[in-house]
């Protein structure tokens, strides 16, 4: 108990003072009548046993509490202390359960002490405390002491007028002085006004709202010391055991080290973005002039304040740099110049120089020297001017130094570091290789020109079920030409493959690639697979073009960067189309190429044309992503377009404005083709001589329905019999009569093979156009394969016999299983049907 003076004299008694160590170990107690047997029972009794003073009062402690092997003992113990002797010591009880039996077990330090009752017989009072608890205590002081003392973070204590309570030895030894000797400071002792203002902000903070602080950075320095430290500091608020607020605890980290860490990784970010800056902006264009100028305008000022470019004369007039420049005095001009501090020319040892102008360095000078030994060169300023620092970096490409470049920082800057100068050796490397692919590029023209030429398709192409016209523009003269390619491929079923695609880049390189790519396609083609895995695998061809070991091993040539050619980089759009002119369905997939355009009739002539909604995907050559394919049922006597971005797209007309045109001018979808090619292009701009530009025009013509026939057979044995019966009959209304004796036999092979080896629902289907195509579907996955029979083998000859009667034949994958097809030439009127040599039948055996 605990008294405390009130106004008036008053006492007010208080049960429960705050912080007691009562708060934290619970005191039971309970007496012992002269007969042995509880007499009172304590409430602190009852939460300590959890047994109620009915249950235990009248009965004999150590009967009810201690185990059985220890009660003679005990009673011995009771008797002593009823003859009236005091005793101490620790008790193992335990506690019985209301429905009989033991239920919890303890351990607690009793303390009994004899006492007399009002007839004056011998009795005695129980102290009873919980030994757990004590223990409990006990670890709990220990892991603080360790936890404050030993801790290797500074660690405070702040009272609720935020002063300091204690502090461990870490604190002291940062801040001077024995931990003893901080207490009653606070933290305006330790730290400048302001962040003293925050810190104690933050500290009121927390002890009014229990709200916890993490991670509060505070600057400061320790006392004697002039270096800034970086700390983080944790505050959260402490409470007594009756959960009252007595303070504020901080946990102060040291994170000077990391702070410079974070800064130097501040500095790197930057220096990287400045290089995929250079990669986004530089080599967009084939001009030198813009190149330099696009280099200064990444470097100032975001690396430096001043800088310019010099250009070797010789490289400007087309010829071989390295000529008479080996010694750093050839002739340079001064392409490009920025300043973010002064106009006038950049300054240094040598004379000023202005954009435009034709100089020579000195011999002796670090100009030279740097653009002698290709290595950069550090030129401290001179007294009284502007610059505190250039860099002299020699612009290299492929071994050939082509100019030089100037990075100068003003007086008040932070000096050039070795970062820097390995920045600015990079900037400058990079921009050599731009300036110098420009070069080439020019001299590769006439030679890309000749071999672009030679990979386009010659002629008209044809195709089943489709009127086609197409145009091809090279280049101007004064450009450089691109990789534009288009190809119209036959497919089985008299399907068509229409291919338009674009390799980014110009020249030579250009061009190869477009022929490679084109080559690729027609491959794939033949393969018969969906468009979205042509474009597949073309992906993994154009990201293999550049590498020694073709697309297998482009991964691993990525990785080496010292081997690394950025114009090795092939990209590439493309658009792949299959038509089925069956259904008059065209499936699309498109690989970052502008969308196909469609007419169809009956459209008002005003109108303009309909850009189909085909997900363009990525580039081939970038890799990661899938292609998605888009089926759209075309109208008969529908116009469909595609065009390379050439037609549309040029510096004075821009892709929106070009599409527009480019839609207005494919209005009438009745035109003959070969006249709305020749009207688009006189009336868009196809003169800018900027790309290439390649056109190919489509008019929906699908097969007529009594081109057609289509059956379904049931999965049994007489469904052959009826499939050479449907077909013979489909010829002979076809007036095909030449060919019914093979298409029957045929027919019959591929059926039988479809029930044998097959699964589910067999179909037949019989196409005219202007050859005949059988094709029989099932749902079997295993496509067949053509092997040669053994001499003792009855069968296995069938593939074989359809190979030898037929113009083609293959099978193809379908969504729901496979079709097995054959190709016969119609009869011209002068040759019989086709009969099998002597040589040709043995040859099956």
């Amino acid at each position: 108990m605990s008294e405390i003076p009130e106004t008036g004299g008053d006492v007010v008694w208080q049960s429960s003072p705050p912080g007691s160590i009562y708060d934290y170990i619970r005191v039971a107690s309970f007496s012992i009548g002269p007969d042995g047997l509880i007499e009172q029972w304590s409430l602190r009794a009852e939460e300590q046993f959890g047994l109620a003073a009915a249950a235990v009062i009248g009965r004999d402690p150590v009967e009810a509490f201690m185990p059985s092997e220890l009660r003679p003992r005990g009673h011995r113990r009771v008797a002593e202390i009823l003859d009236g002797k005091e005793w101490t010591g620790v008790v193992p009880f335990r506690v019985p359960s209301p429905e009989g039996g033991e239920r919890a077990e303890g351990l607690a330090e009793l303390y009994v002490m004899p006492s007399r009752t009002a007839t004056d017989e011998r009795a005695a009072l129980c102290i009873v405390v919980d030994v757990r608890a004590l223990r409990g205590i006990e670890t709990d002081l220990a892991a603080s002491q360790a936890i404050f003392g030993q801790s290797p973070y500074g660690f405070l204590l702040f009272g609720t007028d935020l002063t300091v309570l204690r502090a461990n030895r870490r604190f002291a030894t940062v801040f001077g002085g024995a931990p003893e000797e901080h207490r009653g400071h606070t933290v305006h002792d330790y730290l400048s006004r302001a962040e003293a203002d925050r810190m104690s902000a933050a500290l009121r903070r927390v002890l009014d709202t229990g709200e916890s602080v993490t991670d509060l950075q505070i600057v400061g320095s320790a006392p004697g010391g002039s270096d800034r430290r970086h700390w983080s500091i944790n505050l959260y608020r402490v409470h007594s055991g009756t959960g009252r607020p007595i303070g504020v605890a901080g946990l102060g980290i040291d994170v000077t080290r990391r702070h410079n860490v974070a800064r130097e990784a501040a500095d790197a970010r930057r220096n990287l973005a400045l290089l995929n800056e250079a990669g986004a902006r530089m080599g967009n264009t084939l001009d030198l002039e813009t190149t330099a100028r696009e280099l200064l305008d990444i470097a100032v000022p975001g690396f430096c304040d001043l800088a310019s470019v010099d250009l070797y004369q010789s490289l400007l007039a087309g010829d071989d740099p390295s000529a008479g420049s080996s010694d750093g005095r050839g002739e340079l001009r001064r392409v490009a110049f920025a300043s973010a501090v002064s106009d006038g020319p950049l300054p240094g040892g040598e004379a000023e120089v202005g954009v435009g102008d034709v100089h020579r360095y000195r011999f002796h000078s670090p100009y030279a020297s740097a653009l002698r030994t290709a290595r950069i060169h550090t030129v401290p300023a001179a007294d009284g001017g502007l610059v505190q620092t250039t860099l002299a970096v020699p612009m290299v490409a492929h071994d050939t130094v082509v100019g030089l470049v100037q990075f100068a920082r003003a007086k008040g800057s932070e000096p050039f570091g070795e970062r820097d100068r390995a920045l600015a050796t990079e900037l400058a490397s990079r921009a050599a290789v731009c300036i110098d692919n420009a070069r080439l590029y020019r001299r590769e023209h006439e030679r890309a020109l000749i071999l672009q030429r030679s990979l386009l398709p010659p002629g008209a192409p044809e195709a089943a079920g489709l009127d086609i016209a197409c145009r091809y523009l090279p280049g101007s003269a004064e450009s450089e030409v691109g990789g534009d390619w288009f190809d119209v491929i036959e497919l089985p079923g008299h399907r068509t493959a229409l291919v338009i695609g674009d390799v980014m880049g110009r020249g030579l390189r250009a061009a190869v690639a477009m022929g490679e790519l084109r080559t690729a396609v027609r491959t794939l083609a033949l393969l018969d697979l969906e468009p979205a895995e042509v474009l597949s695998h073309l992906d993994e061809i154009a990201r293999g073009l550049g590498a020694p070991g073709g697309s297998q091993q482009a991964s691993r040539v990525a990785h080496k960067s010292r081997d690394a050619d950025l114009s090795e980089v092939y990209l590439a759009t493309c658009v792949y189309a299959v038509y089925d002119p069956v259904t008059r369905r065209c499936t699309f997939a498109n690989a970052g190429h502008l969308p196909p355009v469609l007419v169809e009739p009956g459209d008002d002539p005003g109108e303009p044309a309909m850009l189909l909604d085909v997900p363009p995907g990525l580039p081939l050559g970038v890799g990661g992503e899938p292609f998605e394919e888009v089926e759209v049922d075309l109208p008969e006597g529908a116009l469909l377009a595609l065009y390379t971005d050439g037609l549309v797209e040029s510096r004075d007309h821009p892709l929106d404005e070009g599409l527009n045109a480019f839609r207005k001018t494919l209005t009438d979808p009745d035109r003959p083709l070969e006249d709305v090619c020749d009207q688009v292009l006189g009336s868009l701009d196809t003169r800018h001589g900027e790309d290439d530009i390649a056109l190919l025009l489509a008019r929906i013509q699908g097969l007529p329905v009594d081109a057609v026939g289509d059956w379904r057979l049931p999965r049994e044995p007489r469904s052959v019999g009826r499939a050479r019966e449907l077909a013979r009959t489909q010829l002979l209304a076809w007036d095909l009569d030449d060919l019914v004796d093979t298409t029957e036999l045929l027919v019959s092979e591929l059926v039988t093979n479809a029930l044998r080896y097959g699964d589910g629902e067999i179909r037949l289907r019989l196409l005219r156009d202007r050859t005949l195509v059988c094709e029989v579907w099932d749902a079997g996955l295993v496509q067949p394969r053509r092997r040669r029979a053994r001499d003792t083998d009855e069968g296995g000859r069938g593939l074989q016999l359809v190979g030898l009667l037929s113009a083609a034949w293959g099978a193809r994958r379908t969504p729901r299983g496979k079709t097995v097809w054959f190709e016969l030439a119609l009869p011209d009127g002068e040759s019989g049907p086709v009969e099998l040599t002597e040589e040709q039948i043995l040859s099956m055996f």
